[in-house]
């Protein structure tokens, strides 16, 4: 009997023990769940619209440049939430999207500066320039406007000889006088201190007196309904002459000008013979382009 009881209460004891590690199991259970929920409420306080466009100009404020990636993944939300809060800051007239990111807007301006610019969609550039550049022979006369852009084609044109550029850019200007092959024009007019550029009207007889083959013009959009555009509109003057006086119009930008709008249009679809962009152009209007007749290279 006496070992009956003793067996009795190791029973009890037994069942008292899995009784308290179950309450143990369930507390813990319960711990884990508030500390799931309370980080989640921290979370969906993260992912207020309001704070999310705040930190976003801080950053570019800070950095003077985001991208998407870092973005998402500092604000925990996804790579389409933050490009749609890059639109819509871009559309308030706060920011300037670039491919992959933004970039600060210089306030009074309305426009980015050369410098600023020159940072974003670097590789992209450069390979757009570069396959730009070998469009060009030796001996003929060309235009390059004063994007970013065309300062990377001016780098890659340094091997010819006999050619004469038109630039309305400072800094095209100044990469190409180191080249001894290439002979530099600039047109007279008041500068455009925010893009280092020429802006204006030319005289038409000074235009047509050469024989310009090729002309090279970026922009800050393009699409199919108002052609390349750009923002200042006196550089959009001098633009059309340019674009009037040439052969042949080349257009040069990055994927993340694509299906964007400026403020007046430097040239229609019509008069575009070319566009030399980056694989990350959209493939439908890509494709819409070449329908009509335009070659587009994919550098």
């Amino acid at each position: 009997m006496r070992s009956f009881s003793c067996y009795n209460r190791l029973c009890v004891n037994a069942r008292r023990n899995m009784k308290v590690s179950a309450s143990h199991k369930v507390r813990e259970e319960r711990n884990v769940a508030d500390e799931r929920e309370t980080r989640s409420v921290h979370m969906t306080r993260r992912l207020y619209q309001e704070e999310r466009l705040d930190s976003i100009l801080r950053q570019l404020q800070e950095l003077g440049y985001v991208s998407v990636g870092e973005l998402s993944e500092s604000l925990g939300v996804s790579a389409v939430t933050i490009r749609s809060d890059l639109d819509g800051l871009e559309r308030a007239g706060r920011l300037w999207r670039t491919h992959g990111g933004a970039v600060p807007i210089h306030v009074g301006e309305g426009s980015l500066s050369f410098s600023v610019r020159q940072q974003a969609n670097v590789q992209a550039k450069e390979r757009i320039g570069a396959a730009a550049a070998e469009l060009v022979a030796d001996g003929e006369a060309i235009v390059l406007d004063a994007s970013t852009t065309a300062w990377q084609m001016a780098r890659s044109l340094m091997p010819r000889r006999d050619l004469t550029v038109l630039t309305t850019g400072l800094y095209v200007a100044l990469e190409l006088l180191r080249a001894p092959g290439i002979s530099v024009l600039i047109p007279g007019g008041p500068i455009w201190r925010e893009a280092a550029s020429v802006v204006g009207t030319m005289d038409n007889a000074i235009l047509h007196k050469g024989n310009l083959q090729k002309g090279f013009f970026g922009g800050r959009g393009l699409t199919l309904e108002e052609g390349l555009t750009d923002a200042n509109r006196d550089e959009v003057v001098l633009k059309r002459q340019f674009i009037a006086a040439v052969h042949e119009v080349n257009v040069i930008l990055d994927a993340s000008k694509w299906g964007k709008v400026a403020f007046a249009t430097c040239a229609t679809v019509e008069e575009i013979q070319r566009v030399i962009t980056d694989h990350d152009a959209p493939c439908d209007l890509v494709a819409a382009l070449r329908d009509r007749g335009i070659e587009v290279i994919l550098a």
